[in-house]
Order: structure tokens, then sequence, then C-alpha cells
């Protein structure tokens, strides 16, 4: 709650001094609390949530109800905002990722317009990671691969992946400060980044290969992180 609130702050702050944040939201621990509450069994694969018919309706409900507390907790602090997500000004098309994950897909096509519409009006779009498919169905997206997706369509000059780890680390389990793409890729195949940090150094260097100038993963439970990221050396 605490770190919400500051994050929060942080935001309203970059808005009020003329940055244009663009929030991607997942909601992993709450989904995971809803499923476990109504008896249904979380499956991951190489850090990606399998997701049913039953899952993806939970899914859903959590994001936009968590999304709503996003949105209600800027508006209290004078800095509008708006919501983007299924069922409200959905700006992302989806292609399935495999039957092995069910409703998982990945960005084919973000509607740019309606971004920069929101953005036109001062407001700051709050995204869920959630699209719709061909198919006419709702899929889940990997929050940081959608944050990715919307960074390169238009062009950002940073994305800041927010996570409750450290960052990414060596073998000796230090802290890597700084990382460049070709040592990034090596330690992918080496196996030396793994787990959930895979999609997001798999974002990180699809951004910098697609125009995106700089991203960083910051340590979300540090508070005012993004702050500090951006602000100083």
């Amino acid at each position: 709650k605490n770190l919400f609130d500051i994050f929060c702050k942080n935001i309203v702050t970059l808005n009020k001094i003329g940055f244009i944040p663009i929030i991607v939201h997942g909601g992993g621990k709450r989904i995971s609390n809803k499923l476990n509450e109504l008896g249904i069994e979380s499956k991951f694969v190489k850090g990606l949530r399998v997701t049913g018919e039953k899952t993806i309706k939970v899914v859903e409900n959590v994001l936009i109800e968590f999304n709503k507390e996003i949105v209600a907790s800027l508006e209290k602090q004078n800095c509008k905002s708006q919501s983007i997500h299924t069922k409200e000004n959905n700006i992302i098309s989806v292609e399935k990722d495999s039957e092995e994950l069910g409703f998982v897909g990945s960005p084919k096509k973000i509607n740019k317009d309606i971004l920069l519409k929101i953005i036109d009006e001062k407001k700051v779009p709050i995204v869920v990671p959630m699209g719709i498919g061909n198919d006419e169905k709702i899929y889940n997206i990997n929050a940081d691969i959608a944050a990715g997706a919307i960074a390169k369509e238009l062009k950002a000059r940073r994305l800041l992946l927010m996570t409750d780890v450290e960052g990414v680390i060596d073998q000796n389990n230090n802290l890597i400060s700084e990382i460049d793409s070709v040592v990034a890729s090596k330690m992918l195949q080496e196996g030396t980044i793994s787990g959930g940090m895979i999609p997001k150094i798999n974002t990180c260097l699809d951004s910098i290969y697609n125009g995106v100038t700089g991203v960083v993963i910051v340590d979300g439970r540090k508070p005012h992180s993004i702050l500090f990221e951006l602000f100083s050396d």
C-alpha cells in the first residue's frame, strides 16, 4: 500500500512537470490470490501464466478493478487519467501465442490514435495488459511485453520496467548496473537470465532494436525508484 501510494505520487510529479508517463500494470499477485480463493490452480510456462477459459475471466476482472484503483488514486491528487482496457478504449489487437498457454497472446497492433488523443488531453493513460484477438476473444498479455509494444509504437524515450527484484544479476549474484544488447543476448543463451526475467530482457532487446532510446529495469520495492532513475546519474 505504501509503495503504491508513493508510485502514484511519483506519476503525479512527472505529469505536473510536463513528462507524459504511460502506465501499463500487471497484477500477478492479486490474480494468484483470487484464483486460489476460487480453487483454480495457477500454472506457468517460462514465466508466463497458462490461462484457461475460467482463468481469463478472473484475470480480466482483477486487472480492471486494479486499473480503477490506480485511476482513482491519481484523480484524487488532481492528476487526470484514463482507463484503457478490453471493455473501454481497447488499444491492443492480439495474436494467440500457443495452445499450451491458452488465452495468452502477443500484441499484433497498437491503436496509437486512442493513446495520442488521451495524451493530448493531458491525461495519464493507465493500460491493462490485455487485448482482443481476431476471434473477438480476450487474451492476457505479459505486462512487460505489452509495455514494450506500446513504447515501440510511440518511439518512447524511456521504457521503465518495474519489478520486485533488484535487477539482472550475474553468476555470482551481483547486480549488473548496465548491460548492452550483445551481453544480454549471451546471458539469455547461457541461461544466466532465467524465470520471469526472460520476458523482461527479451522486451528490453526488442524495444532497443525498434526505436526506444533506453530501457531500465527498476527495483519497485525502493521508494521513489522512478524519480531516482530519471533524475539522477
